[in-house]
């Protein structure tokens, strides 16, 4: 825009521009991501708008766009494609308004350019079903608003955006007044500093500042769990089909031949997973039943090599057994799943198709919609598994040409659930509303470490302590692993629930989890107690009761 006059501008200025931001994003990437209002290690907000406005350059960068409207039409269909994280759906929805503002324009002005915000703003809030204030909405809006009370003061580009940037920042500043538990926090809202550093460096470009190089960013999100060396036995898969079939005693008879043993079906079908060293015992067992089909034994240890070195994708020559639901009915389930050993749970549970991704690694709306695409069912139940995954979810919705529905799961073991009451002979609509049902009858806690002192919901944690977050409020503090779950099962009122799983990180031995499970099973003797390889990374254990 420096070298065209401050009254219009072109495709190439508003091109330049986009470029400009996204540059003097990255500069800022880490304290954005830093403005967490938890001191988990979730913090990447500034991470999924950079990521988000790289896909919008990559696809503009494929785009012969010249002119203002095709450069935002660009943009846009990127920034849908790209979008990572609640804050970077938003940001999407705010290119779209302003596309839809441009449309045909060769150029703008600064009388143009305020009425798209306008726009913009407008769309942002249409595309999230309970607008919030004191977040990225509010910073946008009321942008918009000093964009176009500058734009009838003076129809010029630069004064316009001066002012705009003004008002984004003192907006800014504003959000803890508006929004509690970031007064609390100590923090603004993220995603409202990520909107306002992106208009400051289209400011910075117009006045010819530095912004710093636009560097090369991968756009994908790769999924690194280390290889665990402990002896796994064998991964037993099959399916069971008979005639009055107890899923009930199947499973209890099962559950005591090994580990991680998953069993779900009705009376007519049942799909078996289990982790053992003698594969044979729930083989012959399930024999005796029925008739035994899609067989399936593994090297475990091999195949979770195999798996990780793979980054999660399908290993060649080691097709993952047919899913149940697939199988026998015409709806499938995608789901997304940070660590190896999550995204093998639920493939043995019959989901259709795993994509890699949680906590500080949302996938984007684009590789949700593939796994989407790349199914042979025509109407697919997406389970986004983490609160900052929904919105790039939803929007596979009016991307697909499949019937999609997404069950809004915001933990793993909602997801869990969620898929243990799919019914294969029910219809889309039914099927999504008893998984949603499911989902919201489990608790889940979560452990990690604090990534920041603070103080939040009357708890008081310094950094490296360990916490504990029970359905997404942090809840508890402690010094010792142990201590702290069994706070947080005090706090689910664990005895009073029937079964209670735990999933183990990453960082954690298998020796050193079955050591708490035991605990865990002393201490609630009443209950079930299961213990799974999770695999997941940041978190060190993920404690479900229902």
């Amino acid at each position: 825009m420096t070298n065209e006059t401050a009254n219009f501008c072109s495709g190439r200025g508003f091109r330049r521009a986009l470029e400009a931001s996204t540059a003097w994003l990255e500069r800022h990437v880490e304290i954005i991501n830093a403005l967490n209002v938890y001191p988990v290690p979730d913090g990447d907000t500034g991470t999924n708008m950079l990521l988000t406005m790289r896909a919008a350059l990559q696809e503009l960068s494929n785009s012969p766009a010249e002119s203002a409207s095709a450069v935002a039409h660009a943009v846009s269909y990127g920034a849908l494609m790209g979008a990572r994280g609640n804050s970077g759906v938003i940001l999407s929805q705010l290119f779209r308004g302003l596309a839809r503002s441009l449309d045909k324009k060769e150029t703008f002005t600064a009388s143009d350019l305020a009425p798209a915000m306008t726009e913009a703003s407008v769309t942002a809030y249409k595309g999230v079903i309970k607008p919030v204030e004191g977040t990225i909405l509010t910073v946008a809006r009321e942008a918009a608003d000093a964009a176009v009370a500058a734009a009838e003061e003076k129809n010029d580009l630069l004064y316009v955006m001066e002012r705009t940037v003004m008002e984004a920042r003192h907006s800014v500043a504003r959000t803890p007044s508006l929004l509690p538990v970031l007064a609390e926090a100590g923090v603004v809202d993220a995603g409202g500093q990520g909107l306002f550093v992106i208009l400051e460096g289209v400011l910075r470009f117009m006045r010819g500042e530095e912004v710093g190089e636009l560097p090369i960013i991968e756009a994908g999100v790769e999924l690194e769990v280390p290889i665990e060396e402990e002896e796994y036995g064998y991964e037993t898969m099959f399916i069971l089909r008979g005639e009055d079939l107890d899923v009930e005693e199947i499973r209890e008879a099962i559950a005591g031949m090994g580990e991680s043993v998953l069993v779900v079906g009705d009376s007519r079908a049942v799909k078996v997973h289990i982790h053992s060293m003698e594969p044979g015992r729930p083989l012959d067992y399930a024999a005796k039943l029925g008739t035994l089909t899609q067989i399936s034994v593994e090297n475990l240890q091999e195949q979770y090599q195999e798996f990780v070195r793979h980054g999660g994708a399908t290993i060649p020559g080691h097709p993952p057994l047919p899913p149940l639901a697939e199988e026998l009915g015409d709806t499938a389930i995608v789901v997304v799943a940070p660590g190896a050993g999550l995204a093998r749970v639920f493939e043995s549970l019959g989901v259709s198709a795993v994509v890699p991704g949680g906590p500080t690694m949302n996938p984007s709306t684009q590789e949700i919609l593939k796994a989407i695409e790349g199914l042979g069912a025509e109407k697919v139940i997406v389970l986004p598994n983490n609160v900052n995954v929904i919105m790039a979810a939803r929007q596979t919705r009016e991307l697909s040409q499949k019937e999609v529905a997404v069950v809004p799961t915001k933990t793993i073991p909602q997801g869990v659930s969620a898929v243990l009451a799919f019914n294969y002979q029910a219809d889309l609509e039914t099927n999504t509303q008893v998984m949603e049902q499911a989902a919201h009858s489990v608790q889940t806690a979560e452990i990690t470490t604090a990534t920041r002192a603070a103080q939040i919901n009357g708890v008081c944690v310094e950094e490296g302590e360990l916490i504990g977050l029970l359905d997404g409020d942090l809840t508890a503090s402690g010094s010792t692993l142990e201590e702290v779950v069994q706070e947080m099962l005090r706090q689910m009122q664990a005895d009073e629930q029937e079964i209670i799983t735990i999933y183990y990180g990453q960082d954690i031995a298998g020796a050193e989890a079955q050591k708490l499970a035991d605990e865990i099973r002393a201490g609630y003797s009443d209950q079930e107690v299961e213990l799974v390889d999770g695999g997941q990374p940041h978190y060190h254990y993920i404690v479900s009761a229902e």
